[in-house]
């Protein structure tokens, strides 16, 4: 039995497609967080394992979902996600089989302002979504949240598909909270990191998925989530920088 998982707030524009993707599943369960769109009406008009459940963070949101989960498969999504018909084939056939593997790597195809981004470490991005629930949950991160799974892990071949950012104004809003985050995270990690450290670590994201991984291959979309991406590697470690100098927050003279 396969259990597919998906958290939700305010994802009326996202959440049908998606929800339409899993019908291959056996059943859907939705965590939701408090939406004041459509999201709840059209959840409930594809499953009736609905709940609404307080903000707790990535995370823990997903954790809950596969607690209400019946079956011992969990297939993870976001609401801007969608399964592939090949990729739901290809599980089902590979559940029917009965694998020997605790969960399963699946190659994600990202898309950008409408378009498929190729290049810049955007494709095959590998994300680890279809596993046993007896053998893996997501790690308690703040973001950028991934499961982890005790056993062997193996490597799907249809993708995910990720429709991403609509806007560059839409990746910019969500980095400002992702950058906090990010932050906190590291944070409380104890990790450090200096001035010349912020800088070099932006730099290095740019000159990364520009030209080791060929970023420029997709032209100006490419060079568009270079920059953005290091302008984000900026903003997180120079807010980690802010928070181990003690200076977040602290008043200044005018």
């Amino acid at each position: 039995m396969l259990s597919a998982t998906v958290i939700t707030f305010n994802e009326e524009k996202n959440l049908s497609p998606c929800l339409e993707s899993l019908a291959f599943a056996d059943e859907i369960i939705v965590i939701d967080s408090g939406s004041t769109d459509r999201t709840l009406e059209i959840a409930k008009a594809f499953t009736d394992r609905v709940y609404q459940e307080p903000w707790q963070g990535y995370a823990r949101q997903k954790n809950l979902a596969q607690e209400r989960a019946q079956g011992p498969w969990i297939l993870n999504v976001d609401a801007d996600e969608r399964v592939t018909p090949a990729l739901g084939r290809e599980i089902r056939a590979l559940l029917f089989r009965g694998p020997e593997e605790a969960g399963f790597r699946i190659p994600r195809k990202n898309y950008f302002r409408g378009r498929w981004i190729r290049h810049g470490g955007w494709y095959p991005n590998y994300i680890l979504r279809l596993y046993r629930k007896e053998a893996g949950a997501f790690a308690l991160r703040e973001v950028h949240e991934q499961v982890v799974v005790k056993g062997k892990v193996g490597t799907l071949k249809s993708p995910l598909e990720h429709f991403t950012y609509d806007s560059i104004s839409d990746y910019l809003k969500r980095m400002e909270i992702y950058s906090d985050l990010s932050a906190a995270q590291y944070f409380r990690e104890g990790k450090q990191v200096t001035w010349a450290g912020v800088f070099f670590r932006s730099f290095f994201t740019f000159f990364r998925m520009w030209i080791l991984q060929a970023g420029f291959l997709d032209g100006s979309d490419g060079l568009v989530l270079a920059v953005l991406y290091s302008h984000y590697t900026f903003a997180k470690y120079a807010k980690l920088k802010e928070r181990t100098e003690g200076t977040q927050g602290r008043p200044t003279l005018s």
